[in-house]
């Protein structure tokens, strides 16, 4: 902590007794026992008396008080000076003290546990266009790969600009035996590459323009290819940002271009990180921020084929194209303004002019919510020692579907509990989630939840058999933290359907089965962990099981399903 000086001067006789006492004490403490060997922490305090007050004929005394900052921040006495000094003698410039010495330091917000499997170590995020390198402002932070190509700025036409260019490649090997995808039962054994580049251009305040490619390859895999797996030198963004007004508590931008989308928990609208090609979509949209506020408008069109609206036999070595048949439209409003607490409101549309028959789409609309709050609990050490989280989410879903009237919804809960000074931090968590199904097919209304373009690998189980569609899903799960760089999850699940009048749903939405041969979708185990030797490299492996219910036994019978992945980033 910066050293602090105090200057006090006497300017009434109050001040002339506070400074007699103060120098009383000083003497005693320089003559007596008092008096310590100085420490690395020493502030040292100044008085002088007030020379039109004085007597004339006395001479003005500079008193130099020593103090001594203990470890709890107080100061104590700990030796003194008295020493004449003449008329001639300057008093010193009181020192400026440092913002940081005078405010006393706000205290970090506390962070909510993020879904299954994300994983933003350091810099990086999710998307890669809100990246934060602030970090390298400072003197000695630890050295990152790229981190020269990080806001490189200079100037043009009389304005500044500012540059920054990086990406990230991604191995993951991938053992799967029997799980519910394209094609038949099938044993895979297969690697997966990715290699994603960006670059982000800041022109003055006003404009930016960024842009991000992708490679994502395969090798090894005999089923049917995935839209998820395949999408060779790809534009995933490319976007210009027009800020059309910004100061430190508002601000209002508008994007148009190709872009990835990230919502809440990602339950509804996710980038998909799991899959080697990502999500994204081309349109317009409007951020404006205010205070505790941030609204959020956008209508786009899904681009790339793990958006569900592309064939992936023919988007993994094209260049994606705009599905204009799909538009996809909605307001996502967030408030933080209440401390520990969020609060989120949103309206969602998705269009579809040519909809398929036995899938969940057409034309629906979408009004929910969500809030998420945390309770810290002092066990006498601090004031988090345990903390609960809550969480609660859901929405009305309504529109046309193939000539039927969709009334449909979902809702889910999440309780959990984290000791915070126990070994490893353990955090225990239990989920409950539903989304309906269609309970009649002949009644001219379709109840079946359609869950638009959600993060489902982070909520259904790792092995990725089904979707939150026409879904209950009761889970429990464990994280600890065995290391500072270290994070290790189990959770184990048990679904079903909802409805046993509609079908069973896979992960991209793609229904399978047939309705009427009851509700036991199995239960699930899931094991995982990652691994952060620095913030731009990590580790990560997991190993699951699907247990299949009778549902799937007597409608796509196969045996039950395992996965085995092991996968690591390099970020730069």
């Amino acid at each position: 902590m910066p050293s602090r000086f105090f200057w006090a001067f006497r300017f009434s006789s109050a001040a002339d007794f506070v400074a007699i006492v103060l120098i009383t004490v000083a003497a005693c403490c320089g003559a007596g026992s008092c008096d310590a060997a100085p420490s690395q922490n020493v502030v040292k305090r100044t008085a002088s008396s007030d020379v039109d007050d004085a007597p004339q004929d006395e001479e003005p005394r500079l008193v130099t008080e020593v103090f001594e900052q203990s470890s709890n921040g107080e100061f104590s006495l700990q030796s003194s000076e008295i020493f004449p000094a003449s008329r001639t003698t300057q008093i010193p410039t009181p020192v400026a003290l440092p913002v940081t010495a005078i405010i006393p330091a706000q205290k970090k917000p506390l962070a909510f546990p993020p879904p299954q499997v994300v994983n933003e170590p350091g810099p990086w995020k999710t998307l890669f266009y809100e990246n934060d390198f602030s970090i390298l402002q400072q003197p000695e932070h630890a050295w990152l790969p790229g981190e020269h190509l990080k806001n490189r700025q200079g100037s043009f036409l009389g304005e500044d600009w500012r540059v920054s260019a990086g990406g990230e490649i991604r191995f993951r090997y991938l053992q799967e035996k029997n799980r519910i995808r394209r094609g038949p039962a099938t044993s895979e054994d297969y690697a997966l590459i990715r290699w994603r580049n960006y670059v982000d251009v800041h022109y003055s305040d006003w404009v930016r323009a960024y842009a991000e490619i992708l490679d994502g390859s395969v090798y090894g895999d005999q089923a049917a290819r995935q839209g998820i797996d395949e999408n060779r030198w790809d534009l995933t963004n490319a976007f210009v940002d027009f800020v059309l007004f910004a100061d430190d508590e508002t601000s209002s931008v508008f994007r148009y271009g190709r872009q990835e989308m990230l919502f809440g928990r990602q339950r509804l609208i996710s980038p998909l990180d799991w899959s080697n090609s990502r999500r994204t979509f081309q349109g317009f949209r409007y951020l404006h921020k205010e205070g505790d506020w941030k609204l959020d408008l956008f209508t786009v069109n899904p681009v790339s084929a793990s958006s569900g609206f592309n064939d992936p036999d023919i988007a993994g070595t094209n260049f994606d194209q705009p599905n204009y048949n799909v538009y996809f439209s909605g307001a996502y409003a967030t408030y933080t303004g209440i401390e520990n607490t969020v609060f989120e409101a949103y309206w969602m549309w998705m269009h579809n002019s040519e909809p398929r028959v036995g899938y969940a789409d057409g034309s629906r609309h979408l009004v929910g919510t969500r809030a998420a709050h945390l309770i810290p609990v002092s066990d006498g050490i601090a004031d988090d020692d345990r903390i609960w989280d809550l969480e609660i989410e859901g929405g009305y879903q309504f529109g046309t579907d193939i000539g039927d009237r969709v009334s449909a919804g979902f809702a889910t809960t999440v309780i959990g509990h984290t000791w915070k000074r126990r070994p490893w931090q353990p955090r225990l968590s239990g989920l409950f989630y539903w989304s309906s199904g269609d309970i009649d097919p002949n009644d001219g209304i379709d109840n079946t939840f359609y869950t638009y373009f959600p993060l489902g690998h982070a909520y259904w189980a790792l092995s990725d058999n089904v979707s939150g569609q026409n879904l209950i899903d009761y889970s429990l799960q464990l994280d600890v933290k065995p290391t500072t760089k270290m994070t290790a999850a189990t959770a184990v699940h048990w679904m079903q359907l909802a409805s046993g009048q509609d079908t069973g749903y896979q992960v991209n939405q793609v229904p399978f089965g047939t309705a009427g041969n009851g509700t036991g979708l199995g239960s699930a185990l899931d094991i995982y962990g990652v691994y952060n030797f620095q913030p731009w490299w990590d580790l990560q492996a997991g190993y699951s099981w699907y247990w299949f219910g009778k549902y799937v036994e007597r409608t796509i019978p196969r045996g039950d399903c395992t996965q085995f992945y092991i996968q690591t980033s390099l970020r730069y």
